[in-house]
């Protein structure tokens, strides 16, 4: 099964679009980041968006973390993602069914594997607002390395089979079946 993992980054906020989390099509993509077993990772930035759609399409899994809430969405104001949304494993949604909460990849990250993410999504959209090419720069390699995270977590998951959650001062394990085809 080929697989792709996606994470996106934005250029605006909830806050500064009408509707709010309820339009997350409107945020404008910043950069996206992928990573597959043949390209290695790759940038799109807002003019790829519908190359990246048709590259998507081509995978049979796309695993992502909050990608059926958020990157997708984002992506939907760039061409039609609803074949995408049959095929995604979400971890974010597959580990809040499991758990009946979200957790966040920041936590997750930190309790599996021992990581800390670099950034946050807030500080992605001040550098990019900034037009400097070194702060955009940044967001790049922040949003590869989220995809790096999410690379990482499911390898982990799926040669262990589970994974860690902080939840309430201790840590949880969290029995996963991530496997190709498995989810």
């Amino acid at each position: 099964m080929a697989e792709i993992y996606l994470d996106t980054e934005t250029q605006r906020v909830a806050d500064e679009v009408q509707g709010g989390w309820d339009n997350i099509r409107a945020f404008g993509l910043s950069v996206a980041v992928t990573w597959d077993a043949t390209n290695g990772f790759r940038e799109w930035y807002e003019p790829d968006a519908g190359r990246l759609i048709g590259e998507l399409r081509a995978f049979d899994r796309i695993v992502t973390y909050n990608g059926l809430r958020f990157d997708l969405a984002v992506l939907s104001a760039y061409g039609d993602v609803r074949e995408l949304e049959k095929k995604s494993l979400d971890l974010l949604q597959d580990l809040k069914r499991r758990l009946g909460f979200r957790v966040s990849l920041q936590n997750l990250a930190q309790a599996t594997l021992g990581k800390a993410k670099t950034a946050s999504g807030l500080e992605a959209v001040k550098w990019w607002r900034s037009g400097d090419p070194a702060l955009r720069q940044r967001v790049v390699e922040y949003c590869r390395m989220d995809v790096e995270i999410l690379r990482e977590i499911v390898v982990h998951g799926r040669r262990e089979g589970f994974v860690k959650v902080p939840s309430q001062g201790r840590e949880l394990t969290v029995y996963v079946a991530w496997g190709e085809g498995n989810d």
